[in-house]
């Protein structure tokens, strides 16, 4: 993390307005890309960016790491899509239509049906090592657990993944 980083994020936690809209934009590629990963829609990604920054400026006091803010945002990001997709499970209908879908969308869908058998806390641990490529000591920090929980849970984790893709048929996806 640079030093003016470092400086925007104790700032941004200290109740600087200036700071945290700079900290917003600073992250706001990652976040959207996080929503998107979880929401696959633009207009819910941009909700979920406007609902991640209220809820972000109401809880900054409560960071006590500055070098860790980036990744206390993802984690909001997280848990608000893990909540939104609750929502949609509880109320979605399904359509009768029929649709083409490419490749690309089946082992996008392949591999939300096998994240989705995972724990939140699991998915959460693999969302930031290999979809942010946060690093093992820093996810160690945010989850408030030693680093070699993290290197365990991750592989245990693993395992359950390849396990899946394995009884599925194939074993190319992870």
């Amino acid at each position: 993390m640079k030093v003016n980083e470092k400086e925007l994020h104790i700032k941004a936690i200290a109740g600087d307005d200036d700071a945290f809209l700079a900290v917003m934009q600073l992250y706001k590629e990652p976040l959207l890309r996080t929503a998107l990963a979880f929401l696959r829609n633009e207009n819910d990604a941009i909700e979920a960016l406007q609902e991640v920054t209220y809820r972000a400026y109401k809880k900054i006091a409560t960071v006590k790491d500055s070098n860790y803010l980036k990744t206390w945002l993802i984690r909001i990001m997280m848990n608000y899509c893990q909540d939104q997709l609750k929502l949609r499970k509880r109320f979605t209908v399904d359509a009768s239509g029929l649709e083409t879908v490419s490749a690309e969308d089946i082992s996008y869908l392949e591999m939300r049906e096998a994240l989705a058998t995972l724990s939140n806390e699991e998915q959460r641990l693999i969302y930031l090592k290999y979809f942010q490529e946060v690093k093992i000591k820093d996810i160690a920090q945010s989850e408030n657990i030693p680093e070699g929980t993290v290197k365990s849970r991750l592989h245990k984790t693993m395992h359950t993944l390849r396990s899946y893709f394995e009884d599925k048929g194939g074993s190319d996806h992870v």
